[in-house]
């Protein structure tokens, strides 16, 4: 028999048809396709973008170097317009599942993640989109992602600590890699807006941007090396729970090679802003000498790393959104190799910059070809 519902006054006649059932059940799978868009997924932008922009600061310079990392620059951008909007329609249509995610201990601290894919987008169109869009619409286009994506990440940074101290809900709150998420935003501000220093020039306006990159630097830092001294108690007396989140333990050594790369980017765009060589050649030195130092600390968590993700692979690590990990830090490692070999001039590290992009390149084929099947199929839009 024919079915009625009412809504309000008015009675509708709903036909059995399987045509109507079937339209229905296509437009709620429509729908339900933008619900589980966490941030996370802009972990996808950050490592896709920083294979565009490592490549770009390599000692290698060969016309289809540049080419390829334009054509990879220009994917991440359009990855980041289409993850936009379906973050967007996430939060519109499904605004208890955002909230809900949003106050996770573990998920919410990937809101890191949209911040550095605008920097990240936005440092590959000073590097690389001048010879695509001209110099003048790069350099717009990078200032609007850098100061969006400064902004997020700073309030981020903050939020998130506040937060978690303030939340009722303590039930299984234990430091996890993931924490460090926001942590690195500031540092990802500093390195990128270091590029800005010479389109800014001499005078306040560029001091002040100076000022606030090495205290960006300093906020990342120490927050950095507070959190992984927390992550890496829990881990040597916890371990890991889930064998799947192994991956983040890779996030740490995105605090080491951003912050090489800050220390040493800003020390050689100082001389754009500053007229007193003696300052430019002490944060030159400082810069050096920091990047040999902490290298040290990140070839340990490098290894470490390595040798835990082997563990987990040989106990069933399968692919998750969290494989991302092995991307993005890895290409800071990458820029902040380029960037300490050429403020010292030493070769071996400029060719370790080089080997370690080559495993950078081949995390992220591995990586994206395994999201673009997962989207494919449907498996990673649903939880």
């Amino acid at each position: 028999m024919p079915a009625t519902s009412s809504i309000g006054d008015v009675t509708t006649y709903v036909a059995p048809r399987p045509f109507h059932t079937a339209l229905l059940n296509e437009l709620d799978g429509a729908t339900s396709v933008f619900r589980h868009i966490t941030p996370n997924w802009f972990a996808s932008v950050m490592g896709t973008g920083i294979v565009a922009t490592a490549a770009a600061t390599l000692p290698v310079h060969a016309p289809v170097l540049r080419e390829f990392a334009t054509a990879v620059w220009v994917l991440a951008g359009l990855v980041l317009v289409v993850l936009t909007a379906a973050f967007a329609t996430h939060w519109i249509r499904h605004r208890d599942q955002a909230k809900a995610y949003a106050a996770h201990q573990v998920m919410g601290q990937f809101y890191g993640a949209p911040a550095m894919a605008l920097l990240t987008v936005g440092a590959g169109a000073l590097l690389l989109g001048p010879a695509l869009i001209g110099e003048s619409a790069a350099l717009a286009l990078d200032v609007v992602l850098w100061t969006a994506g400064t902004l997020l990440g700073l309030v981020v940074s903050v939020w998130l600590p506040f937060a978690m101290i303030t939340r009722t809900d303590r039930d299984d709150i234990a430091a996890v890699p993931a924490w460090m998420m926001p942590v690195v935003s500031p540092m990802v501000s500093a390195s990128t807006g270091a590029l800005l220093l010479s389109h800014v020039g001499a005078g306040q306006a560029g001091m002040t941007l100076l000022v606030a990159c090495y205290a960006m630097f300093g906020l990342s830092l120490l927050a950095g090396l507070i959190t992984i001294t927390m992550v890496y108690s829990r881990l040597m007396h916890g371990g890991f729970s889930e064998v799947q989140a192994i991956p983040t333990v890779w996030i740490a050594l995105g605090v080491v090679g951003q912050s090489i790369t800050a220390a040493n980017l800003l020390a050689a765009h100082a001389g754009s802003v500053l007229t007193d060589a003696a300052t430019v050649s002490a944060l030159h030195a400082f810069g050096v000498v920091y990047g040999m130092v902490m290298g040290g600390f990140g070839a340990f968590v490098f290894c470490l790393a390595a040798a835990l993700t082997v563990h987990g692979a040989r106990r069933g690590l399968s692919f998750t959104l969290t494989w991302w990990s092995f991307t993005f830090p890895v290409g800071t490692c990458v820029t902040g190799a380029s960037a300490l070999g050429a403020a010292t001039g030493v070769t071996v590290i400029s060719w370790l910059a080089v080997a370690l992009y080559v495993l950078l390149l081949g995390a992220w084929v591995t990586v994206a070809t395994n999201t673009f099947r997962g989207v494919l199929s449907g498996r990673l839009l649903r939880r």
